[in-house]
């Protein structure tokens, strides 16, 4: 809900591979701060889709009052409410019942048939759900679906099509450091505040709300996001929707902006959100392993048969790398303060392609689907074999 979760540190590992329809995550690595509770669903359907249909003219920058004046009316203020049962206390002599804890968000119009994108850590658990408008209507809104893996979900909400001003969504792709960016959303309940910034960073992999996944390509960016802005839009210098602020990374420090936000960039918005519609749910593929990129020196001094590739660190039980007899470490050994485990196998290639790094193998995991199955070349001990994983599900949440 409207809280912000902060999530400690760890190790760049990977615990499994989610892909919605072109969309890679998986779960392991850095965890970072999540933002307030506010979802905001991008639906794939309609004008508003397509970079040629906006308002905006491309290549002729425009200025923040511009963008603010066009696209504020389609940013919405989400209050998500959450039920829970209070048990008696016979030993004060207080009655059980049901308290109600209200949560705020943002989010922002994508179509002119009501549909709405925010971040699923917004509207997760809620037994209702509002949303209000730059004319300080408010009104019901129904989940259409939701995807913890992505941290992204859809709203829809039934209002007249006039009433609706759909923001243009741009190509995250095309992102550079340095764009100035401008969020707008509604942090402590402040409605629809703007704060600019710049690109700070791109290509980041965050943490996502169910702490198996992480969501790839994020935006890292400097303008101030806080409490009440998670689910609302980050645009460009054309008022372009390219991504939808969901964390924050506070150092430790504090709870508010200290200048590093994350949004999960649009084009993985835009995948998920249109098989949401479709669908109401996305399926990711799922390895079923943790595993650590190895290096010439980190392979000299354990005495491997290959300089470069991915250690196996843990294999979940019962996922396809488990049967299929992958072999996850069984010591624990720290080197210059990182801790590897080793003793498991090494994986050089998937499908025919060497990979030396977690990302290479989220990509390949992203052209797969549940069912599908990966061949992949391992080193076991000493010895090159080649075993094909079926992939299966992603958890929906982390096993204990």
């Amino acid at each position: 809900m409207d809280q912000t979760l902060r999530w400690s540190r760890r190790a760049a590992e990977l615990v499994a591979a989610a892909i919605g329809g072109g969309v890679v995550v998986l779960g392991g690595a850095a965890a970072l701060g999540k933002l307030d509770s506010t979802t905001t669903v991008v639906h794939e359907s309609g004008a508003t889709l397509t970079p040629e249909s906006a308002a905006f003219v491309r290549g002729k920058h425009l200025s923040v009052n511009q963008i603010y004046e066009d696209a504020a009316p389609g940013v919405v203020h989400i209050t998500a409410t959450t039920k829970a049962d209070v048990p008696a206390d016979p030993f004060f002599g207080l009655p059980g019942g049901t308290t109600q804890q209200s949560e705020i968000g943002s989010g922002f119009v994508i179509d002119k048939n009501g549909d709405i994108i925010t971040n699923d850590h917004v509207v997760a658990g809620a037994s209702s759900v509002r949303v209000s408008f730059s004319d300080n209507e408010s009104m019901d809104a129904k989940l259409v679906g939701e995807d913890p893996s992505t941290d992204v979900a859809v709203l829809r909400v039934s209002a007249p099509s006039r009433a609706l001003r759909p923001l243009v969504l741009g190509n995250s792709d095309a992102v550079r450091v340095g764009d100035q960016v401008l969020a707008i959303g509604n942090p402590f309940g402040l409605d629809r505040s703007a704060s600019e910034g710049i690109v700070s960073a791109v290509g980041r992999s965050i943490q996502a709300p169910n702490q198996v996944s992480e969501i790839d390509g994020a935006i890292q960016t400097d303008a101030a996001i806080n409490h009440g802005n998670s689910g609302g839009p980050l645009l460009n210098a054309d008022g372009e929707v390219i991504g939808v602020t969901a964390q924050i990374d506070t150092g430790g420090t504090s709870d508010g902006n200290v200048g590093i936000g994350f949004a999960i960039p649009i084009n993985t918005v835009r995948q998920v959100a249109g098989e949401l519609i479709e669908d109401g749910k996305v399926e990711h593929p799922f390895l079923g392993i943790t595993v650590q990129s190895i290096d010439p020196q980190v392979a000299q001094i354990f005495h491997l048969p290959v300089d470069h590739g991915l250690m196996v660190a843990r294999v979940v039980k019962g996922s396809g790398a488990s049967k299929a007899g992958l072999k996850g470490g069984t010591t624990n050994v720290t080197v210059a303060g990182e801790t590897w485990r080793a003793g498991g196998d090494i994986v050089v290639a998937a499908d025919g392609h060497p990979v030396t790094t977690v990302e290479q193998l989220r990509e390949l995991l992203g052209t797969k689907k549940p069912g599908d199955t990966m061949k992949l070349e391992i080193y076991h001990d000493t010895s090159k074999e080649e075993v094909g994983v079926k992939l299966g599900r992603l958890p929906a949440t982390s096993s204990p």
